[in-house]
């Protein structure tokens, strides 16, 4: 008797949207007794995840279809393939098509296609999501830019905008089923607009989306290039209450000389001139940001720069990754700083956050904040802590707590 099919996910948050796509579509298809693995390409640890995690699905259901698609598998398509497990590598592109997911076996084992030749990008109506009390959705796809460490240009393509009206009818359609948080994401999210009629900027299209969707409770925003913030986007974060107060940066390093290697567009004084100046107008903003250990030619002083930037930039939830060199970059062919330095920085930099999280948390005691409850009554507050409510409390709702107390990684209140 065949099975639904399953889909697993790994990295980012645009991933774990399109997997809803992915779902539609094999639902739609009738798709049976396959799984899907939608994979990332950041890392090396990242492709081992899932390589383990095919290993161990096919292991566990021998007659299940394993289908691998996602960044590493647009990237390369044949490693994957060469996996004696997998049926079927999918591109990033043909993942999201209904045809991709019918009649399985007339398709070759490879069906990748040059995603740098697709120049537009339409949006997909995505119903709910299941498990998630918020929502994605996808604004933006692909990067126009070239860090010397990505790889990721090569596996989502350049830089393509989902238009306006797109976006308006997904927001309203997860509002009216009574989502109540939505995260605009992207690849490379504060370049929308550049290739739509008219060039509209993020900020611009986030004051006409929270106008024509009232209802919408909380909106948050994913990973954010400093050197992309222009003026209206800037103004918007600090003057919109319904747009959290919690921005995450990709920053990436604290050196000056390490980030003009990365091919960077900001220095680290464009950073703290940039948090500074936004939590001088709203206080209770909270900045979280990647940062990468150990990138090729960081000496000590250079990995200093980095830790010291978490304190004077006031960087709380931090996303710490140790270099990790990728196929064809100009970084794989810089000296390499040794493997154990990468991870003994990044050890580090994951204390400090540790550290900065604590003392952010403790400010929170004896405060009113309001938590999008999740499961077993655990939620997430405006800046994006973690609460416990002493409570039941429904999942999916919007409730005002007081904070009694933390344990430094977590705050405990109690519903008002």
């Amino acid at each position: 008797m065949n099975t639904k099919s399953e889909v697993i996910t790994f990295g980012c948050r645009l991933n774990t949207y399109e997997s809803e796509v992915i779902k539609k579509q094999t639902k739609a298809a009738k798709l049976n007794n396959s799984i899907i693995f939608n994979t990332c390409a950041v890392t090396l640890e990242a492709e081992r995840q899932a390589r383990q995690a095919i290993r161990r699905a096919k292991k566990n259901k021998p007659d299940a279809e394993i289908i691998v698609t996602g960044c590493a598998a647009q990237i390369n398509p044949r490693k994957w393939a060469s996996m004696p497990e997998v049926t079927r590598v999918i591109g990033n592109i043909e993942k999201l098509e209904l045809s991709s997911f019918k009649n399985n076996y007339q398709h070759p084992i490879i069906s990748v296609n040059d995603i740098m030749a697709v120049k537009e990008q339409a949006g997909h109506l995505v119903a709910g999501f299941d498990g998630r009390t918020r929502a994605y959705v996808e604004v933006q796809q692909g990067c126009d830019h070239r860090c010397s460490f990505c790889i990721i240009p090569f596996g989502r393509g350049n830089s393509r905008s989902v238009p306006f009206g797109e976006i308006v009818s997904q927001v309203q359609s997860l509002v009216e089923v009574g989502y109540k948080e939505l995260v605009l994401t992207g690849v490379d999210l504060t370049s929308y607009g550049s290739d739509l009629p008219g060039k509209p900027k993020l900020g611009q299209v986030i004051r006409r989306l929270l106008k024509l969707v009232p209802d919408l409770p909380r909106l948050r925003l994913s990973s954010l290039d400093p050197s992309e913030i222009d003026h209206d986007l800037e103004t918007l974060i600090v003057e919109e209450s319904r747009l959290m107060p919690h921005m995450h940066l990709s920053i990436q390093a604290g050196d000056d000389l390490i980030l003009k290697r990365m091919k960077r567009r900001h220095l680290s004084s464009d950073v703290i001139y940039l948090t500074s100046r936004i939590r001088k107008l709203r206080p209770e903003i909270v900045f979280g940001a990647d940062l990468i250990a150990g990138f090729p030619t960081e000496t000590e002083d250079m990995f200093l720069n980095t830790k010291n930037l978490i304190e004077k930039a006031g960087l709380t939830w931090l996303h710490i990754f140790p270099y990790s060199p990728r196929p064809n970059t100009p970084a794989q062919k810089m000296p390499q700083v040794p493997l154990s330095v990468r991870k003994k920085r990044a050890a580090i930099l994951r204390k400090q956050g540790d550290i900065a999280v604590k003392n952010l948390l403790e400010k929170y005691v004896g405060e009113k904040v309001s938590v999008l409850v999740e499961k077993e009554s655990i939620g997430f507050s405006e800046s994006f802590a973690k609460v416990k409510l002493d409570s039941f409390c429904e999942e999916g709702s919007l409730v005002n707590a007081l904070i009694t107390h933390t344990d430094g990684s977590i705050l405990y209140g109690s519903e008002m």
